[in-house]
């Protein structure tokens, strides 16, 4: 059991720092440029707008949600959604949140490859995420019964959860491109409004990166501990 912990902070502890560190970074770098205005002036929403429309996404809904940075594209309703901090700020912040939603409302217009994988990969990852550890951990102390079968199940379920993860960072990291570019060719951010902006963006696409680097790793210990189990 010991031995097992041990395994487990090794895989874990490190994605855990790194996921906690870039929570930190994002909240903070959105706080310190949420009290920047833009010289234009624009609200999240407006900047939204803009943006959209300037694409030909005349049909897409910008709407407010309650939560902080819950700001989010539904493709489903083709609505883009912002938090109250966003949807109402002139700040770089707001800016630069708001762009990046539209940049996934482009995506979907483009039918961006990794942005049409991962809305398809969605039922799966929600059964995956909850079931896969369940079923591997039921498996694990069940290889009397079952053999190594229904944990190996469990984990071919939660590696559905890390190929999602992958699958995230190139369409947030395209969704972050596309924002920086509408921004400066628009002139909704103009000379070095665009460092508060990268500041904001930049630490948001690491919590991806995070994400990516918890989820393998959880995967990696599920595979070593089974492997570790066929061996005794």
């Amino acid at each position: 059991m010991l031995e097992s912990w041990g395994l487990y902070l090794l895989f874990s502890l490190p994605a855990l720092v790194l996921g906690l560190w870039a929570q930190w970074r994002t909240q903070s770098a959105f706080r310190q440029n949420a009290q920047i205005r833009t010289a234009r002036g624009l609200t999240g929403a407006q900047v939204a707008r803009q943006v959209l429309d300037g694409n030909g996404l005349y049909d897409v809904q910008v709407e407010r949600v309650e939560g902080f940075l819950s700001d989010h594209y539904d493709p489903s309703k083709r609505v883009l959604r912002l938090s109250p901090d966003v949807y109402d700020g002139q700040s770089l912040s707001a800016a630069g949140v708001a762009a990046h939603e539209a940049g996934h409302a482009m995506q979907h217009k483009l039918n961006y490859a990794p942005l049409q994988l991962r809305s398809a990969m969605v039922p799966t990852v929600q059964i995956g995420s909850w079931i896969g550890p369940i079923i591997f951990m039921v498996g694990l102390f069940m290889t009397s019964a079952f053999g190594t079968t229904l944990a190996w199940v469990g984990v071919g379920l939660f590696a559905a959860v890390a190929l999602f993860a992958l699958v995230t960072l190139p369409v947030e990291f395209d969704a972050t491109r596309r924002a920086k570019q509408q921004l400066v060719a628009s002139g909704i951010v103009i000379g070095n409004e665009m460092r508060g902006v990268n500041a904001v963006l930049n630490a948001a696409a690491m919590t991806y990166v995070a994400g990516a680097v918890q989820a393998i790793s959880t995967l990696l210990y599920y595979v070593f501990l089974l492997t570790g189990r066929q061996e005794e």
